[in-house]
This record gives C-alpha cells, sequence and structure tokens, in this order.
C-alpha cells in the first residue's frame, strides 16, 4: 500500500482530534426516512449523534446511495445496499471515488476511514485494501483497532 496510510486507533478520537470521519453506510432507509444504521461505525455514531438517521436517511431518499458531507466532520462511506446484504466492493470503489471527489472540493487534509466492508460487514481487508490504495493518497488515513 503506497498512497493511503494505515493507523491503529480510535475512529472517535480522531474525530474528536478534528479529523474528518467517513462512516461507513448502506442505503436502506426505514418507514420513518431515517437511515437504517444497524452494526459498527454507523450505530456508533447514530448514538453519538442522534439526528443523524434522520439527516442521512433524507439524502438517501432524495439523491441515492451516495458520499455526502453530513457536517461536524461526518461523511458518509456507502459499503453495501443494505446491512441485510453483503458489502458489494463495486460500491466501495465508487464511495473511493466519491470521497476522493468530495475531500478536495472540500479542502479537507485528514480523511479517516475505517477499514470499508471489513469488520461486521464480513470483506478480507486483503480483498479490500487495493481498492482504497487504488484512489486514496496522503490525506486519507485508514484505521483500525487491532
Amino acid at each position: 500500500m503506497s498512497g493511503m496510510i494505515e493507523i491503529v486507533g480510535d475512529l472517535w478520537e480522531e474525530h474528536e482530534g478534528g479529523s474528518v470521519v467517513a462512516i461507513t453506510t448502506g442505503g436502506l432507509v426505514d418507514r420513518h426516512g431515517r437511515a437504517a444504521m444497524p452494526r459498527g461505525c454507523a450505530r456508533q455514531a447514530a448514538k453519538r449523534f442522534p439526528a443523524l438517521r434522520n439527516l442521512l436517511g433524507g439524502l438517501l431518499r432524495a439523491r441515492g446511495n451516495h458520499v455526502y458531507d453530513l457536517g461536524g466532520g461526518l461523511v458518509s462511506f456507502p459499503v453495501e445496499g443494505s446491512p441485510y446484504e453483503m458489502p458489494d466492493p463495486r460500491i466501495i470503489e465508487r464511495s473511493c471515488r466519491e470521497l476522493v471527489e468530495l475531500t478536495g472540493r472540500s479542502g479537507w487534509l485528514r480523511v479517516v476511514v475505517p477499514r470499508p466492508g471489513c469488520g461486521g460487514g464480513g470483506l478480507e481487508w486483503e480483498a479490500v485494501g487495493p481498492f482504497l490504495d487504488r484512489y486514496f493518497d496522503q490525506r486519507f488515513l485508514v484505521i483500525t483497532r487491532e
């Protein structure tokens, strides 16, 4: 891996330290219009920021399953259509492209991304890492708790 930087640490400590943090998400919206965020860092984010499910749900309904600046140093990073299906490498790759574009437009210098689709999603880092490395440069830090 040459472009992105891999770090070990806590996603929320990085956020508190001023980094933009990507939250791995899906495209499912419940009948109340809220984004489904049942596990992993999405669940953690929903607990920390109670309005987040409504905000992301509205964006998903209006514009589809894409990378969005959610404000407050948070950005969505879709990995799947629904939390009830396996993460999709094609969605992860599209999210990489969209995040790089948004980072450039926004002038962000440090974006921390958890290993997308790996933890609760069930994908192997060895299969996902090359997607990220193809797109991410030194502004992007991929974090793990190992």
